[in-house]
């Protein structure tokens, strides 16, 4: 090990590396949580990027000269392994998670510092320099992503809930939202005096978890949320348009424009668009108009050729070397970008995507498509105070989706928080299919 008897220049030297080493291994593997986040397995070349990184910072750590140095390479593996598991849970908790990863998600912006007595205790304990100086940089960073995002907070602006909203929270928290707000550290819901209002999320601050709060808790989309999404809404489509890129509205976002007249679905939880890729407009020509007018106008875009999509999330792009800490929110205001190409399957035209759309039948080269009928060429549909594209037969697009289209389904609410909104849905004019 490098200890006292090492010179100061070797002693710097060595905690520089190992410092500079588990940061490099950080990014990459925050990063890495871009896939979670989309419902995504992460490809193999980035797990094993990540893992080669991890496996050199405990080894660097851990050998020297004099041989392996054993409670260093059990403390820097052993650390490593928690603390990124802590870090990843927000965005594992993204899809249905184990209660351990919900709580920890719930404790997303804290739950790192939980480490620093144990990294305080085991930096004292052994005298290995590389392996004080990770467990410092770990706990540096830690402590500056809580204070950047102790000091968001403070700009959250207070937003009313409606009349619709109010009836779906107290309904839920069966009529005790103190107790409600704090079993699921809701600290967006702010109660004063009787009043009940939402701190709202906005571009300097993290987005709300509605995610979480609408697709467990079987909340309404909340009202800063649903703002954010409108203007999101319409940053694509007229990027879209000005760059000429054949699009329509898709899914859940094509059937409030349809079925709420305009509206967003009440629990929308994303923005879904799809776009057609041609011999003219390519994937690359795509990817950089929207990438450089995101970064004009202040949206951030993520980028998945391989897996056919691009995200585009109402949060601004950061510099490095925070760009990919953003996966640490624990919730995500974004639309998804489906690509679709020309195709003929089973002697039919069709426009195909590679990812799975509702009850979109698969085609015959293993992807998903609809006749090209319905789609091309797109017609438009009033949404969210605008003309947007949309398919040539918006119903029979979505009869093909979701079936029955006019009832009101919780596709992705879980059971209990569904059933006990649906007497508040139907009051309302919807009446849900449980």
């Amino acid at each position: 090990m490098i200890g006292v008897e090492a010179s100061p220049a070797t002693q710097v030297i060595a905690a520089l590396t190992a410092s500079a080493l588990y940061a490099a291994t950080y990014l990459s593997f925050v990063r890495l949580l871009r896939y979670p986040r989309n419902w995504r397995l992460p490809s193999l070349s980035a797990c094993l990027a990540t893992g080669a990184l991890a496996a050199l910072t405990v080894a660097l750590v851990s050998l020297s000269p004099d041989g392996i140095d054993t409670p260093a390479l059990a403390v820097s593996a052993g650390f490593i392994a928690v603390l990124f598991y802590i870090i990843a849970a927000p965005a594992i908790a993204f899809r249905p998670a184990r209660r351990h990863i919900e709580f920890l998600a719930k404790h997303g912006d804290t739950a790192g510092l939980w480490l620093l007595g144990p990294a305080l205790l085991a930096g004292l304990a052994i005298p290995n320099i590389r392996l004080q100086a990770v467990l410092g940089i770990a706990m540096a960073i830690e402590l500056t992503w809580f204070l950047r995002q102790r000091r968001a907070g403070r700009r959250r602006r207070l937003y009313t809930l409606n009349d619709h909203d109010l009836s779906v929270l107290e309904t839920q928290a069966k009529g005790d939202l103190v107790a409600f707000r704090r079993r699921h550290g809701i600290r967006e819901l702010a109660l004063s005096a009787g009043a009940v209002s939402w701190r709202g999320c906005g571009k300097g601050t993290s987005p709300c978890p509605f995610n979480l709060y609408v697709n467990r808790l079987g909340l309404n989309t909340s009202p800063c949320c649903r703002e954010h999404m409108k203007d999101l809404s319409h940053h694509i489509a007229s990027g879209l348009r000005e760059m000429g890129v054949v699009h329509w509205l898709e899914g859940g976002t094509l059937l409030g424009a349809v079925r709420e007249k305009g509206a967003l679905l009440v629990w929308e939880d994303d923005v879904d668009i799809s776009v057609l890729l041609d011999g003219e407009m390519t994937w690359d020509r795509l990817a950089a108009g929207l990438a450089e007018r995101g970064a004009r106008e202040g949206y951030f875009v993520d980028l998945f050729e391989k897996k056919g999509f691009i995200s585009i999330s109402f949060d601004p792009p950061k510099p490095w070397p925070f760009r990919w800490e953003r996966n640490r929110f624990r919730g995500e205001i974004r639309a998804d970008i489906a690509i679709y190409r020309q195709a003929t399957s089973f002697g039919e035209a069709v426009l195909e995507r590679r990812s799975h759309k509702g009850a979109m039948p698969a085609t015959e080269s293993g992807g998903y498509g609809v006749p090209r009928e319905i789609v091309l060429p797109t017609s438009t549909v009033r949404f969210l105070g605008g003309d947007f594209a949309c398919p040539n037969r918006p119903e029979a697009y979505l009869q093909l989706l979701y079936g029955d289209f006019a009832k009101t389904e919780y596709t992705y609410i879980d059971a209990g928080p569904a059933k006990a909104r649906a007497r508040i849905d139907a009051a309302a004019g919807n009446p849900p299919v449980l």
